[in-house]
């Protein structure tokens, strides 16, 4: 990743209509199923179908178990939708926080190409440095977080 360069993006051509793929990244209690890097747990309760503006809770567990707040900053329903996820609490929001998960799908021959992109533009100034380090093995989770999705949505 190039200094300037804070999104992190992976394409898979996924034989299955966008809708079918969008219905999945909409609901957040299935995000757990599609999760490559194992550390999403479960929606918090209240956790509904995202839309603009939505609001979820995510328990999670990367060692320790914490838990994540996100608010879909981004939406076209069966194009794009994309969270910024923070920490649960106003203080932890400057310590750390603020990445964009994002997926556009594009109806192409074939079914849809789904790109998932992992955007730290606007991550907290003191983590930054610290997520940086973490692209590559971000890139290799998001290409298994694509397969989850076709095995989910072709299966």
């Amino acid at each position: 990743m190039a200094p300037s360069d804070d999104v992190v993006s992976v394409e898979r051509l996924i034989p299955a209509a966008p809708e079918k793929i969008f219905d999945l990244l909409a609901d957040p209690a299935r995000h757990r199923d599609i999760d490559g890097s194992g550390t999403v747990r479960d929606a918090k309760a209240g956790s509904e179908r995202l839309a603009l503006g939505s609001t979820f809770g995510m328990s999670m567990k990367m060692g320790l178990p914490y838990s994540m707040r996100s608010e879909v900053i981004e939406f076209d329903e069966n194009r794009r939708i994309a969270w910024q996820t923070r920490a649960p609490v106003s203080w932890g929001a400057k310590l750390g926080g603020g990445r964009i998960w994002r997926y556009d799908l594009e109806p192409v021959d074939g079914g849809t190409r789904v790109r998932e992109s992992w955007d730290i533009s606007q991550e907290a100034p003191l983590t930054k440095p610290i997520v940086k380090l973490s692209a590559k093995k971000t890139a290799e989770n998001m290409d298994k977080t694509l397969a989850r999705i076709e095995q989910l949505v072709t299966g």
